[in-house]
C-alpha cells in the first residue's frame, strides 16, 4: 500500500501578490482551472495500491483544503493540522507516526509529495513512483529531476553508483509487481529500464549554484535537480529520525499522542510539536543517511517557485509572452502578464513581470523576481495587511471582501454558502449594519432573530451578540458597513462556533 503523504504547508512568498500567507500558492489556480493541492492529488489516479491521502497543512489553511478535497471527491485519511511552520522533516514525521497508527497491521510505503509543484508528463511520473516501489522496502528514495537547462533557483543531487544489480538478479521482486501491478500476471510487472529509469546512491547533496557551477553540472549529466519528493517505509523514515534528529522525533511523537481530532481535522498538540527544530528533511536525514537512492524523473518538473517559473512552464503567443486575464499590449515581448480584476495595457516591454490584483501591482525585469521576496519583507515590517490577504478572505462559511476602507468605516461584500452560519459574536469596537443583496439570511440580535430577504436590512449596535446564518439553497450576498474607532478583525468575541474556531 501506498500512501500519499501530501505536504501543503508555505506561504508561498516568491509568488506575492497573488500568493499571500494566508492563501498561498499551493491553493491557487496557476495553470489551469484546478488548484496546485488538487493537481497533486489527481495525477495520482492510474497508480496502483494507492490509498486515500494524507495531508499535513497549516491551521490558518485547514478549511479552504478540506474544501479543495470536497470538490474533487477526495475524502483524506487525515488532514494534520501544524500549530506552526517547522519544515518539511517534522511534517513527514507526524504524517509517518500517523500513517503506522492508521495502519497498524502493515508498514506502508509513503510517497511524499509536495503540494505546489507542476509535473507535466504524468505517465513518466507514474513509472518512476512504479519504479521506486522495488527500492522503498530498504531504502530511502528521493526523485532527482533531470536538468533541461542550468537553473540557478534549485538545489542539485549528485548521483553515486549504480543500482541496477543491488536488488535480485533483474531488478524485479515479487512484492514489487503486486504494488505496481495489483497483483496481475508477470508480463504486467517488466519494468521499463531503458531510456531514464535507473537508480543510483547519493553522493552528495548540493546548496543553489551560481549559473557557471549550474552549467558545470548539467553538463556532467552527474548532478540532478532536488525535487522534494520522496518514498520511504514510514517505520525506515522514523527509524533515520531516532538516529539523526532524535529530539525532533520525540516532539513530533508527543504532538500526536496528544492532539485531538477537530471535525474534519486531526489538530497537533502546539506546545509539543513547537519543541521540533525547524528542518528539512534533507538537511535532517537524507544528507546523513546511508540509505539515500536517487530515481532520475524526467516528467515536465516545475515547482513554479518564481514568475519567471510561471513565464517559461505557461503557453505563449507569438511575442512569446506568457499572457492571463484582461490584457492588451504592444510591442511586449518575453513577458508575463496577469491580470486578476482590471484591464493591464502595456506597451514597449522586454522580459517583465506584471501582474495585478485587486489591491496590489507587482512589475519587475524577469531576472529579478527573486526579490519580491524582499517587498514582502517591507511589506510585514510596515504591518500591511497586503503581505497577509487578499482583498477577499476566504472563510469555512464563505468568504468576505473589503470593498472600500476608511479611518472610521469599511465596506464589506459578505457571501455565506447555503446552509452556512457565522460563529455566534459580538465586537467592543464597532457597529455593523447589514443589507441583503440576494438570497434569504437569518439573523440573531440580541435575544431577537429575523429573517431578511432582498433589500431588506438591519443594524448591529456595537457590543451586541450576533450570527449570520444563511438557511437558503442559493448563496446569500449581502453588504456590510463597519463603523467605529477600530475596525480589525481580532475585535472578535466568539461564543459559539460551529467551525470550531477559537478565534
Amino acid at each position: 500500500m501506498i500512501i500519499p503523504l501530501v505536504l501543503a504547508g508555505g506561504s508561498g512568498t516568491r509568488l506575492w501578490p497573488l500568493s499571500r500567507e494566508l492563501f498561498p500558492k499551493q491553493l491557487l489556480n496557476l495553470t489551469d482551472d484546478r488548484s496546485m493541492l488538487q493537481n497533486t492529488i489527481l495525477r495520482l489516479d492510474g497508480l496502483d495500491s494507492v490509498s486515500a491521502p494524507l495531508v499535513v497543512c497549516n491551521q490558518e489553511h485547514r478549511f479552504m483544503v478540506a474544501e479543495q478535497l470536497r470538490a474533487i471527491d477526495i475524502e483524506p485519511l487525515s488532514i494534520i493540522l501544524e500549530p506552526t511552520g517547522r519544515n518539511t522533516a517534522p511534517a513527514i514525521a507526524v504524517g509517518a507516526i500517523k500513517a503506522l497508527e492508521l495502519f497498524k497491521d502493515s508498514d506502508p510505503l509513503l510517497l511524499v509529495l509536495p503540494a505546489d509543484h507542476v509535473i507535466n508528463d504524468v505517465r513518466e511520473f507514474h513509472e518512476a513512483v512504479s519504479f521506486g516501489c522495488q527500492y522503498a522496502g530498504q531504502y530511502l528514495i528521493t526523485f532527482g529531476v533531470i536538468p533541461v537547462g542550468p537553473e540557478t533557483g534549485y538545489g542539485y543531487i549528485k548521483k553515486g553508483r549504480d543500482m541496477k544489480h543491488e536488488i535480485g538478479s533483474d531488478g524485479r521482486t515479487e512484492s514489487d509487481c503486486k504494488i505496481r501491478t495489483g497483483g496481475k500476471n508477470e508480463a504486467d510487472c517488466k519494468i521499463r529500464t531503458e531510456g531514464n529509469i535507473g537508480a543510483y546512491t547519493i553522493d552528495k547533496f548540493v546548496e543553489k549554484p551560481d549559473r557557471d557551477i549550474a552549467i558545470a553540472y548539467v553538463e556532467s549529466k552527474e548532478y540532478f535537480w532536488n525535487s522534494g519528493m520522496f518514498m520511504f517505509k514510514a517505520s525506515q523514515i522514523l527509524k533515520e529520525l531516532e538516529i539523526h534528529e532524535p529530539d525532533m522525533l520525540n516532539a513530533c511523537i508527543n504532538s500526536v499522542k496528544n492532539g485531538k481530532e477537530d471535525l474534519d481535522f486531526f489538530r497537533l498538540e502546539s506546545s509539543s510539536f513547537e519543541k521540533s527544530r525547524s528542518e528539512s528533511i534533507d538537511y535532517a536525514v537524507m544528507e546523513k543517511t546511508d540509505k539515500g537512492v536517487i530515481i532520475p524523473l524526467g516528467a515536465g518538473w516545475n515547482d513554479l517557485g518564481s514568475w519567471d517559473a510561471l513565464w517559461q512552464n505557461g503557453k505563449k503567443d507569438e511575442n512569446q509572452n506568457v499572457i492571463r486575464g484582461d490584457v492588451v499590449v504592444s510591442d511586449v515581448k518575453n513577458s508575463y502578464l496577469h491580470a486578476q480584476s482590471r484591464l493591464i495595457t502595456a506597451v514597449g516591454l522586454d522580459s517583465c513581470v506584471v501582474v495585478e490584483t485587486k489591491d496590489a501591482i507587482f512589475v519587475a525585469p524577469r531576472n529579478q523576481v527573486q526579490d519580491v521576496k524582499k517587498l514582502v519583507a517591507q511589506l510585514k515590517t510596515g504591518s500591511r495587511g497586503e503581505a497577509v490577504f487578499h482583498s477577499k478572505v476566504f472563510r469555512p462559511w464563505g468568504s468576505y471582501e473589503t470593498i472600500d476602507l476608511e479611518q472610521r468605516f469599511q465596506v464589506k461584500r459578505i457571501t455565506v454558502k447555503p446552509g452556512a452560519k457565522l460563529s455566534l459574536q459580538k465586537h467592543y469596537h464597532r457597529a455593523e449594519h447589514w443589507t441583503v443583496v440576494s438570497g434569504t439570511a437569518i439573523v440573531t440580535k440580541g435575544d431577537e432573530q429575523i429573517m431578511l430577504t432582498e433589500n431588506e436590512s438591519t443594524y448591529i449596535p456595537l457590543g451586541t451578540l450576533h450570527r449570520l446564518e444563511n438557511p437558503g439553497k442559493i448563496p446569500l450576498e449581502l453588504i456590510e458597513v463597519q463603523s467605529g474607532s477600530y475596525l480589525g478583525e481580532d475585535d472578535i468575541v466568539r461564543f459559539d462556533d460551529v467551525y470550531g474556531r477559537q478565534k
